[in-house]
């Protein structure tokens, strides 16, 4: 089962590390690796939320989904979306950003050093909003208690989160942004960011906003379907369960495809704290989305999801650290490698908790491993 959902995924890996290896040396294949690593972290709770939507469509839709929703996601956010953003800030063309990075990378290093600050403020406010949206909403299952429960407390308070994000924004641009890391040396960039992080904040709410009206509409689709149901029930009919088709499907269809874009800008984002190199980006943020879309197809066969419950906690302390990293390296350089490891010792870390809690709640209670758990909380 599991080779069979995860062979495309495993083959895809095994061939892009070793054409990293080959074509740029053992750097680029630890990078790739780490960006794989963290793509699949970053959306493993993307995973969660899309297989649950999924198993409501019937097979047909599920299909188109799994077919050109992948080329949206894979080909669309993680290969074209980077050169789209290193064209609009460096101010070339997509094509000739393409050209600069193959055919002459000292001047297109040169272009991403400048741009830096830019992709480094419109990247960190939207992860930055990710995170404090996450720790100030209040949620059932905390993994660090001591801090997550006084910060749900605190984001009972209206548009909190856009408030610190914007005091963040100020902060940056008032010190670390006066003295920005340029090809030519030390620039004031405080303009460039606050534009830039303005820029990123909007882009985050438009796209949150997206998702909320898809998910409303959902929801009304949904209630339709079950007073059609009940309807059928009380007549006396047959009712069978293949699955939402027609516009139920079709609005399941958007909603997905907007909250996996949501979901890609994180990864795509936080590959620029780690890299420059687009085409490292792509292959890295390439093979973590395949076994998103794997893990997908897995949680909907199986009919289950993942019992380990901090993982999306760990993801998101990791965008929150990528975003603290990214507007530090406005002004000062943080090597790839320790970037990348910081995400990946918090998922680790909320991973060994998961097991922990898991094996306490079998040993203290006795229950079956399948059964519903209440969280205990570190």
């Amino acid at each position: 089962m599991i080779l069979k959902t995860f062979g495309w995924s495993f083959a895809i890996t095994a061939i892009g590390l070793a054409f990293a290896a080959w074509q740029w040396g053992w750097e680029a294949f630890g990078i790739v690796l780490i960006l794989s690593i963290l793509e699949i972290s970053l959306s493993f709770d993307n995973a969660v939320v899309n297989a649950g939507v999924l198993k409501k469509m019937n097979a047909f839709w599920q299909k188109i989904f799994l077919t050109i929703g992948i080329l949206v996601a894979v080909f669309g956010m993680r290969l074209v979306f980077p050169v789209v953003i290193v064209a609009i800030s460096a101010k070339v063309g997509p094509i000739e950003a393409v050209e600069l990075a193959m055919d002459n990378p000292e001047r297109y290093e040169a272009l991403v050093t400048d741009a830096h600050p830019a992709i480094a403020a419109f990247g960190g406010m939207f992860l930055l909003m990710i995170f404090l949206d996450f720790v100030f909403e209040e949620r059932d299952i905390k993994w660090l208690s001591w801090l997550e429960r006084p910060l749900a407390k605190l984001g009972k308070v209206d548009m909190l989160s856009v408030c610190i994000a914007l005091i963040v924004l100020l902060g940056t641009a008032l010190t670390f942004a006066t003295h920005a890391h340029t090809s030519t040396g030390t620039q004031d960039k405080s303009a460039t960011v606050l534009l830039a992080g303005v820029a990123g904040l909007i882009t985050y709410l438009v796209v949150g906003g997206l998702s909320g009206y898809f998910e409303n509409r959902l929801e009304e689709q949904e209630e339709h379907e079950q007073e059609e149901e009940a309807k059928a029930r009380a007549e006396g009919k047959e009712v069978s369960a293949v699955g939402l088709a027609g516009k139920a499907a079709f609005f399941l269809f958007l909603y997905l495809e907007v909250l996996d874009a949501s979901f890609s800008f994180d990864g795509v984002i936080g590959a620029f704290a780690i890299t420059n190199h687009i085409f490292w980006m792509a292959l890295g943020l390439g093979i973590g989305a395949m076994y998103v879309r794997s893990l997908t197809v897995y949680l909907v066969r199986e009919g289950t999801l993942d019992d380990y419950v901090y993982l999306e906690h760990g993801a998101h302390y990791a965008i929150g650290a990528l975003a603290v990293i990214l507007l530090i390296t406005i002004q000062h350089s943080i090597h790839e490698v320790i970037t990348g490891l910081v995400g990946i010792v918090l998922i680790a870390a909320s991973f060994w908790s998961s097991v922990r809690r898991n094996k306490a709640i079998e040993a203290q209670a006795g229950k079956d491993p399948d059964e519903d758990k209440t969280a205990l909380p570190v």
